[in-house]
C-alpha cells in the first residue's frame, strides 16, 4: 500500500517539485521515496512497506532494458501464480513483490494484463520506446487514481489530488457542476472531481495516454444472471468462497488485524481470520457506542479487542484534517469514526482487514427490498399507481409520500442510491444561481441504469450503489481515512472471485421474507454464533443530531453558515433558518446540516488556509 505522483513535460526544477508532490502524500508511504526522471516523464512514490521489505522491491521500477517503469499503489493478491505464468514464458525476476510481476506482465500482455489481476489496484506504467503512459484502477474502484492537464499541456496524476497543488502548472478552481449533486449524494458523484479540470479514471477502467490524447476502456463489469442451484448449495459455496477470500487477502510479511464492529459482514471477515487483535470504536454518547458487541466476539472468539471511545471534542477538532485527507467533500458521517478506528489501529500493525463490500453485494440495504404492503399495493394495475406517483411526488411531504412514489415508478425514477440527503429542489433553494447549472441526479443516475435497462429492480439498486455509492462513498472514505494513518485497509469482499460467484445468486435467497444478506447470514454460521449471524444492520451511526443542538457545536457550525465564503455558494439566511430549525427542535436537518457544513470545511482548507500557509 503506497502513493504516487507523476507528470509529463519538461518544466523547469522538475525533481524539486516532484519531491513537494510526493511529500504531500507522504502518509501514503512514510517508509521509503523513490523518484523516476526523464526527457519525457517525472514519476513519484511513497512506499509503505507490506511485503518484500527488502530494497528490491521499491519504486518506482524500472524493466531490465530500461524501456518500461512504473509507479503502483495495491496489492495484486494472484501474483504468485501470475509469476509461474511469467518465469514459463523465459522472465526472471529479482524481487518477491507483486509490482515487479506487473511490470514483467505488461511486458509480455502489453494492456491485456489487466484481465489476468486479482486485486486491488491503481498504476501508471511509462514505456519510453513509445513514449506513453498506460494506467488502471482495480474492478472495485477501492484504490484511488486521479488525472488532470497542466496550463502548459502536461499530464498530471496521482493518488491524491491534494499532490497537484505543488505543480506550478495547476490551476486551482472550484467545480460549480459538482457542488449541486454533492447536495443530494453525500459524495463526488461524477467523473469530473470537485477541483475543476481535475477527474477520477473509474473502477475497472484502464487509460492510454499518448501526445497528449487519453484513451479509456472499460476491462471489467458486474453481470447479475442467476444461477439455479439448491440454496444449501449456495450456502456452502460462499461460505468456502469467503474464506479462500480471506486467505488471500492475509498474504503479507507484516501482521494482519481487522476492524471489528457489531455487525456480521466485519464478524465474519474477523472470524475466518482469526487474527490477534480487532480493532472497534464507539462515541462516548448514549445509545452510540456498539464496541461492547465487538468485545464480546472477539472473547468468543480468543482474540484480543483493542477499543476507544470517541468524544465530540475530538470529532470536530479534527473534522478540517479528516476533509483535507478526503480530498473532496464527503459527508457520510461514519468517515469520522473511521479516521479515529484507523488511528487506533495503526498503533499496533500496519494492514487491516475489513467488511466493505457486502451489503452492495448480497443486498443488505433495507431500500432494497419491496416491504409485503408495497407487494400488496403493487396488485393494483401499474397505469393506476404510475399516475399517483406523478401526483404524489409534486406535493408536499406527508406519511406515505415515499411508499406511493416507490410502488408505482421503477427504481431509475426514484432511487439515486444509498444516500439521499437534499431533494433537487431543496438543493436548488439554497444554493446561488451559479450553482445550479449542474448535471440533475436522474442524468447522472441514467448512465449507470441504462446498462441494466433490462433487468429487475433488485438488479438496478444494486448496479447503481456498485458504480456510485460504493466507489464514491464507502471505498473513498475506507481508502482516505486509513491511509491518513500509514494504514492499509484490505476489502475481500470486494474481489473478483467472490463477485463472480455472487452474481448468480437468486434474488430470492439474498432478500426474502426473513432477512437481507440471508444467504450471507446463512453461510456465515459456519464460523458465527446464531446471535451475530442474525443481527440487524444498524452501520455506523454517530450523534449528530444531539451535538448540533448543543450551544457549542451549534455555534462552531454558526461560524462556517454566516462567512463571506459561505456566501459565495449558498444563501446564507436559509442556512441559519435550517440549523435554528434543528437546534430547537422543530426540525431534523442534521444531515442537511452536516452536508453542507462538510462542504464549507473542505472549502475552507483548500481554498483559504491553503493559500495562507
Amino acid at each position: 500500500m503506497c502513493g504516487f505522483v507523476g507528470f509529463t513535460g519538461a518544466i523547469e526544477n522538475r525533481k524539486e517539485i516532484l519531491n513537494k508532490m510526493m511529500d504531500r502524500i507522504i502518509h501514503r508511504g512514510p517508509d521509503m521515496a523513490g523518484e523516476y526522471i526523464d526527457d519525457d516523464v517525472a514519476l513519484g512514490f511513497r512506499r509503505l512497506s507490506i511485503q518484500d521489505l527488502s530494497e528490491a522491491g521499491k519504486q518506482p521500477m524500472t524493466s531490465p532494458d530500461g524501456r518500461v517503469t512504473i509507479v503502483y499503489n495495491g496489492e495484486i493478491y494472484n501474483f504468485p501464480q501470475i509469476r509461474e505464468e511469467l518465469e514459463a514464458k523465459g522472465h526472471s525476476f529479482v524481487s518477491h513483490c507483486d509490482t515487479e510481476v506487473l511490470l514483467h506482465g505488461y511486458l509480455e500482455y502489453g494492456t491485456d494484463v489487466v484481465y489476468k489481476l486479482r486485486g486491488m489496484f491503481a498504476f501508471v506504467i511509462w514505456d519510453s520506446g513509445k513514449r506513453q503512459a498506460f494506467g488502471a484502477r482495480d474492478f472495485f474502484g477501492i484504490k484511488p487514481f486521479y488525472y488532470t492537464t497542466g496550463s502548459e499541456g502536461e499530464f498530471i496524476f496521482g493518488s491524491e489530488i491534494k499532490s497537484f497543488l505543488d505543480h506550478p502548472h495547476f490551476i486551482k478552481e472550484v467545480n460549480p457542476d459538482a457542488l449541486r449533486p454533492y447536495l443530494t449524494f453525500q459524495y463526488s458523484s461524477q467523473e469530473e472531481t470537485f477541483f475543476k479540470g481535475v477527474y477520477k479514471l473509474p473502477p475497472a477502467h484502464f487509460f492510454v495516454w499518448k501526445d497528449g490524447k487519453m484513451d479509456v476502456t472499460r476491462f471489467w463489469d458486474v453481470d447479475f444472471s442467476r444461477v439455479e442451484k439448491p440454496f444449501d448449495e449456495y450456502v456452502k459455496e460462499l461460505d468456502g468462497v469467503i474464506n479462500e477470500s480471506v486467505n488471500a487477502h492475509r498474504i503479507s510479511d507484516v501482521k494482519v488485524a481487522s476492524f471489528l464492529s457489531g455487525g456480521i459482514d466485519s464478524s465474519y471477515i474477523t472470524a475466518s481470520l482469526m487474527p490477534d487483535k480487532t480493532f472497534s470504536v464507539g462515541f462516548d454518547f448514549d445509545r452510540f457506542n456498539e464496541t461492547n458487541y465487538a468485545k464480546e466476539l472477539s472473547d468468543i472468539l480468543g482474540i484480543e479487542n483493542v477499543r476507544k471511545l470517541i468524544t465530540a471534542d475530538e470529532c470536530f477538532d479534527k473534522f478540517p484534517t479528516i476533509q483535507y485527507h478526503m480530498d473532496e467533500p464527503q459527508s457520510n458521517p461514519s468517515s469520522v469514526p473511521l479516521y479515529f478506528l484507523a488511528e487506533l489501529a495503526t498503533q499496533h500493525v500496519t494492514v487491516v482487514l475489513s467488511g466493505e463490500g457486502a451489503d452492495e453485494i448480497y443486498a443488505g440495504y433495507e431500500e432494497y427490498d419491496i416491504t409485503p404492503n408495497e407487494k400488496k399495493y403493487r396488485r393494483i394495475p401499474r397505469p393506476i399507481r404510475k399516475a399517483v406517483a406523478g401526483v404524489v411526488k409534486h406535493l408536499p411531504y406527508f406519511k406515505g409520500h415515499d411508499f406511493l412514489i416507490r410502488g408505482g415508478e421503477r427504481p431509475e425514477d426514484y432511487f439515486v442510491g444509498e444516500a439521499h440527503v437534499f431533494s433537487e429542489k431543496e438543493a436548488n433553494d439554497i444554493v446561488n444561481k451559479e450553482y445550479r447549472g449542474a448535471p440533475t441526479v436522474k442524468e447522472i443516475c441514467r448512465k449507470v441504469y441504462d446498462k441494466v435497462a433490462d433487468k429487475d429492480e433488485l438488479t438496478k439498486k444494486q448496479y447503481l450503489d456498485l458504480n456510485l455509492w460504493l466507489p464514491g462513498d464507502i471505498l473513498l472514505k475506507a481508502d482516505k481515512m486509513s491511509m491518513a494513518h500509514s494504514l492499509e485497509l484490505r476489502v475481500p469482499f470486494l474481489d473478483r472471485v467472490v463477485m463472480k460467484h455472487a452474481q448468480g445468486i437468486p434474488h430470492e435467497y439474498k432478500i426474502n421474507g426473513k432477512n437481507t444478506k440471508y444467504v450471507l447470514r446463512e453461510a456465515s454460521r459456519h464460523t458465527l454464533p446464531d446471535e451475530w449471524a442474525d443481527r440487524i444492520k444498524v452501520g455506523f451511526p454517530v450523534p449528530i443530531r444531539y451535538w448540533l443542538r448543543e450551544d457549542k457545536y451549534y455555534n462552531i457550525v454558526k461560524e462556517y453558515f454566516t462567512s463571506d465564503y459561505a456566501g459565495v455558494f449558498f444563501d446564507r439566511n436559509k442556512l441559519m433558518k435550517m440549523l435554528d430549525a434543528h437546534k430547537s427542535g422543530k426540525q431534523r436537518n442534521q444531515r442537511k446540516i452536516w452536508t453542507v457544513f462538510t462542504f464549507l470545511t473542505w472549502y475552507k482548507r483548500f481554498f483559504i488556509d491553503e493559500k495562507a500557509d
